[in-house]
C-alpha cells in the first residue's frame, strides 16, 4: 500500500511538471507572437509596398529640401536688406540716401556689430533750421568792415609788354607781382576782379535795371545748355517777396530753354522760367563753358552789385530749403559772412587734384603745374594740425554776405581760376591759406549740404579735348589750349618749379 501511494504521488508530480512546462511553452509562443502586431500589414501586400512606400520617402525628402531652400532664400533676403540699409546711408544717389535712417534700431545693431565703418558719414542729415521763415528777424545793418574798409577793382586791361594779346581779357593780365600784392591786406585795396572793359559777359539793359533792386539774391547759372532750370520748392511767402531768383545763362542755354521749356517774357522785356528771372550774359568771356560758369558763381557781388546777401546754387540742383532759413542757419546765427560746405571725401587740395586727374576734369599736366605752384608757395597738404576743418569745399552752394572781406576773397578766388585751371575747388583752400585768420568762414557738414537740394542729372555730359591731354608739349602752339583763360600756366613763373616734387597722395575714397 505504501508503495502504491508513493507511485501515485510521483505520477502526480510528473503531471504537474508537464502542465507547468506546457503553460510556459504557450506563454513563450504568445510572447513571440506579440511583435507581429506592430508589423505593417502592407509587408504582406507586395502591390502596396511598391507604390505607397517610395512615395512617402520621396515626399518626406522633398519637403525637407523645400524647407531648407526657403530658409536659405529668406536668410539671403535679410542679408541683402541689411547691406542695402548700409549702402543707402553712404551712397551719393540722393533718392536712395533719403531712405537712410541712421537712428533706426537696425542701423544701430549693424553699427554695434562693426558692419558700419566708423569713418563713414551720413549722406544726408537734418539741418537745424528755424521752424518758421516768416518769423525770422532779419538784421537791419551790415557787418562792419574791420580790415579792408574800401575795395575797388581794376577796370582796364594792362596788356603784357610783348603785346601778344590784341583784345582785353575779362580777367585781365595780372602780373605775378600784382598777384602777390593782392594777398597783402590793407585798409584800401584795388584788385583784379573780372569785368574788364571790353572783356565780355555783358548784361542786357532790362536785366541791369531789374537786378538793381535785388538786395537778397538766390543765384544760379547754366552754360552751354547742360541743364534746364529747376523750380525751387518749399519757398515761403516772405522769401518770395524778399529774394530775387536769378538764373544766369549764355545764348546757347537760352536757345536750349526755349526749345525744351517754357520761357515767358514780361512787358519790360524780362525773361522768366517759373520763379527764375533769366539773366543773359552776352559774349561769353572764356572758351571753356566751365570757366564761364565761374563768373556768376564766384563774382556774384560784381554781377549784382546792389545785393547784400546771396545764395549760389549750381544749375543742376533744385533748392528744397527756404532761403531765409538758409541765411539764418549759416550766416546770422553764428555771425558769419561766408559759408560753404566741406567736401565729403577730400580735405587736401592734392587729394582733390589727384581725383580730378583720375576723372579727366582737365589736362593732367596743367593740374600738376597748378599744384606745383601752390606747393612752391607754401601750401601744405591738409593735416589735423591745421586750424581749418578742410582745404577742399563742395562749391555747388555758397552763402555770402557781401562785405569787403568776403568780396575780396571772391575776387582773389576768381583770379586764381582765371590764371590757372577752372577747377575752383583746388583754388579755394589756397586763397584761404594766403589770407589766414583775417578771412573767417563757416565750413558746415557735408551731410547738411546734401539736404539743401535735390540733384538732377545734366542734359548731356560735358567733354572738352583738353581734358584728355597727357603731355604738356601737346598744348604748346595748339588749338587745344584756351586762348583767354589759364594764362598763368603758360607765363614764365618767377620761381624754380623744376625742383618741386608734389606730395604723395593716399586715396581715401574711390569717389572723385
Amino acid at each position: 500500500m505504501g508503495d502504491d501511494n508513493l507511485k501515485q504521488e510521483s505520477d502526480m508530480e510528473g503531471d504537474l511538471q508537464r502542465t507547468r512546462s506546457l503553460r510556459l511553452s504557450r506563454r513563450g509562443d504568445r510572447s513571440n507572437q506579440i511583435p507581429a502586431k506592430d508589423v505593417d500589414v502592407s509587408l504582406f501586400s507586395p502591390g502596396r509596398v511598391s507604390q505607397d512606400y517610395p512615395m512617402k520617402i520621396v515626399w518626406k525628402k522633398g519637403f525637407i529640401r523645400l524647407v531648407l531652400v526657403v530658409g536659405i532664400l529668406w536668410m539671403l533676403l535679410i542679408l541683402l536688406a541689411l547691406l542695402f540699409h548700409i549702402w543707402s546711408c553712404q551712397t551719393t544717389v540722393s533718392v536712395l540716401s533719403a531712405m537712410c535712417n541712421r537712428d533706426s534700431k537696425v542701423y544701430t545693431m549693424l553699427d554695434t556689430m562693426g558692419l558700419v565703418s566708423k569713418d563713414s558719414k551720413p549722406h544726408r542729415c537734418p539741418i537745424p533750421v528755424s521752424n518758421n521763415p516768416d518769423r525770422i528777424d532779419i538784421p537791419t545793418g551790415r557787418t562792419p568792415n574791420e580790415i579792408v574798409k574800401n575795395l575797388s577793382y581794376v577796370m582796364e586791361d594792362e596788356f603784357p609788354s610783348n603785346g601778344a594779346q590784341s583784345s582785353p581779357l575779362f580777367g585781365g593780365h595780372p602780373s605775378w607781382k600784382q598777384r602777390e600784392e593782392s594777398f597783402k591786406l590793407k585798409s584800401n585795396m584795388k584788385v583784379h576782379c573780372g569785368f574788364i572793359q571790353g572783356g565780355g559777359a555783358e548784361m542786357e539793359l532790362a536785366d541791369i535795371k531789374y537786378v538793381k533792386k535785388c538786395k537778397f539774391v538766390v543765384a544760379s547759372g547754366i552754360f552751354d545748355g547742360y541743364d534746364l532750370p529747376h523750380e525751387p520748392s518749399h519757398i515761403s511767402f516772405s522769401s518770395r517777396k524778399l529774394f530775387c531768383f536769378l538764373m544766369v545763362v549764355d545764348e546757347v542755354s537760352l536757345k536750349f530753354m526755349r526749345e525744351n521749356g517754357t520761357v515767358k517774357e514780361d512787358s519790360s522785356g524780362g525773361k522768366w522760367v517759373g520763379i527764375w528771372r533769366i539773366i543773359l550774359l552776352k559774349d561769353p568771356p572764356y572758351d571753356e563753358p566751365r570757366r564761364n560758369g565761374k563768373v556768376p558763381k564766384i563774382l556774384t557781388h560784381r554781377l549784382f552789385p546792389e545785393a547784400q546777401y546771396s545764395i549760389w546754387i549750381d544749375g543742376k540742383m533744385e533748392l528744397i530749403v527756404d532761403p531765409l532759413l538758409i541765411l539764418e542757419r549759416y550766416l546770422w546765427r553764428g555771425k558769419h559772412t561766408f559759408a560753404i560746405a566741406q567736401h565729403k571725401h577730400h580735405r587736401s587740395i592734392y587729394e582733390e587734384a589727384d581725383a580730378n586727374k583720375r576723372r579727366k576734369r582737365y589736362a593732367r599736366p596743367l593740374i600738376d603745374l597748378h599744384m606745383k605752384i601752390y606747393y612752391y608757395e607754401g601750401m601744405k597738404p591738409w593735416s589735423s594740425n591745421k586750424k581749418t576743418i578742410s582745404d577742399v569745399p563742395e562749391g555747388a552752394i555758397i552763402i555770402r554776405e557781401h562785405t569787403s572781406m568776403s568780396n575780396l576773397f571772391s575776387c582773389l578766388w576768381f583770379n586764381e581760376v582765371h590764371l590757372f585751371t577752372p577747377r575752383d575747388q583746388l583754388s579755394f583752400g589756397y586763397v584761404a591759406y594766403r589770407l589766414g585768420e583775417s578771412f573767417k568762414y563757416f565750413m558746415f557738414p557735408n551731410c547738411e549740404y546734401n539736404s539743401l537740394f535735390v540733384l538732377h542729372p545734366h542734359t548731356r555730359e560735358h567733354s572738352s579735348p583738353i581734358e584728355w591731354v597727357k603731355d604738356l608739349s601737346k598744348l604748346k602752339n595748339s588749338s587745344l589750349r584756351e586762348s583767354r583763360g589759364g594764362l598763368g600756366l603758360f607765363t614764365p613763373y618767377p620761381g624754380d618749379l623744376h625742383s618741386v616734387v608734389l606730395p604723395n597722395v593716399t586715396r581715401t575714397s574711390k569717389a572723385g
